[in-house]
């Protein structure tokens, strides 16, 4: 793998008189691949050259990481003065917060700005301005095996109550996972933030806005899940403290897995192997839950080099239907525009993403805004298996996370 800092950004048009005025823009972005056959490199080099073909004076050059390493690349190269034009990366606030990047009305067009769903523009912004840009999303709904079911005699649950029973019921049958609950280090964010609001509560108050991670709703979620799953022994021969998400989707693929939340790319991993799935909403305490899970990665501009004008033009392009609708299809990911998402949602092709575009609109992100948000999520991910652990009170876990996320806020400000 090349390294990040060998790469330093280009400033073509910067030298002296003379020099033929072309611009080299680097962009730094994130693997949503599986293999080298649909890396994202070539979804981006696809681009990049129907692009340059239309602007013969900017060139972009572009790298991409896998999403272990890519965050990681771009502090590199930010700490070393060496900042790319673009980053497509998973938290853009922190940068922000330094102002090191450009404000999306410096670069965007009105009608490009304007097609991002108000929730997703309203998560990139910080203190009313939005830098974030977002440029890819998804959601989170229930899957479940359908020949396990139909072999335990059981149907999708729409309540806490109906999914230990069916976990239960799937034990009972020699399920191996009934319910796989994945709080390893890798994504355990994800998962507890889509317990959290189903239980009612969530990572922020949402009358306040600060973080709320010690509330009664999130320990009573997390009671009942260390009591009526893990207790039970309903989740599984690995602790959830150290079950990975990639894990968790390899054996639901594998139909050692009654039913798990997953977003959309399981489709496709389940659908390799053979898998018959069904999808329902994430159930809640008394019936389906009526929040769920967001996700959105974002793109953002650093100022360093300069290069806004060619920037944005390069932005409009990316952002355009076409390359937006080409990008989801590809990884099985929602558009992050109005247009792209009513052409998917109509379109025979991309009916199987429609019910995760469904619950968009009903979707809380993760509270990225914050520029805290990085450093309170891996403490999550670090600690949050532990409330689920014998001998462990969640109360005295979530009460921790929350003292560091107090902590962390204060000191952003």
């Amino acid at each position: 793998m090349v390294s990040a800092l060998g790469l330093t950004a280009a400033l073509g048009g910067c030298g002296p008189a003379g020099d033929s005025g072309d611009v080299t823009l680097k962009l730094v972005a994130a693997d949503y691949g599986d293999s080298a056959a649909n890396s994202s490199q070539k979804y981006w080099d696809k681009l990049v050259k129907e692009y340059e073909g239309k602007h013969p004076g900017v060139q972009v050059d572009v790298t991409v990481y896998s999403w272990n390493d890519v965050d990681a690349k771009v502090k590199a190269m930010v700490d070393a003065g060496e900042a790319p034009d673009l980053a497509q990366i998973g938290a853009y606030a922190d940068y922000a917060a330094k102002d090191l990047l450009y404000k999306a009305d410096d670069l965007l067009s009105i009608p490009v700005q304007a097609d991002f769903p108000g929730q997703l523009a309203d998560a990139g912004q910080v203190n009313g301005v939005q830098y974030g840009m977002p440029f890819a999303a998804s959601t989170r709904l229930l899957f479940y095996n359908k020949a396990l079911f139909e072999d335990a005699g059981i149907t999708p649950p729409t309540t806490w109550e109906e999914l230990a029973e069916d976990a239960e019921a799937l034990k009972a049958d020699g399920v191996k996972y009934p319910y796989a609950l994945p709080l390893g280090a890798e994504e355990a964010q994800a998962e507890t933030m889509q317990w959290l609001l189903s239980g009612g509560g969530g990572y922020t108050d949402a009358n306040l806005g600060t973080y709320g991670l010690d509330s009664p709703q999130n320990v009573a979620t997390f009671d009942w899940l260390k009591d009526d799953l893990v207790g039970k022994g309903l989740t599984g021969p690995v602790a959830p403290g150290k079950l990975n998400r990639a894990d968790a989707f390899a054996a639901f693929a594998s139909g050692d897995v009654g039913m798990l939340n997953g977003h959309p790319s399981l489709m496709k991993i389940a659908a390799k192997k053979g898998v018959e799935f069904g999808m329902v909403p994430m159930p809640g305490i008394d019936g389906k839950s009526k929040i769920s899970m967001g996700v959105a990665d974002w793109m953002m501009a650093f100022k360093q080099n300069g290069h806004a004008e060619q920037v944005g033009e390069f932005l409009n392009f990316v952002y355009s239907e076409k390359n937006v609708l080409a990008f989801s299809r590809e990884y099985e990911l929602l558009p992050v525009t109005d247009s792209a998402s009513a052409v998917m949602s109509t379109a025979k092709q991309d009916a199987d993403l429609k019910p995760f575009l469904e619950e968009l609109p009903f979707s809380e992100l993760y509270p990225v805004s914050k520029t805290s948000w990085a450093s309170v999520s891996a403490d999550i991910k670090k600690r949050i298996g532990q409330a689920v652990t014998s001998g462990t009170s969640p109360a005295t876990v979530l009460d921790q996370l929350q003292t560091t996320a107090v902590r962390e806020e204060n000191a952003d400000e």
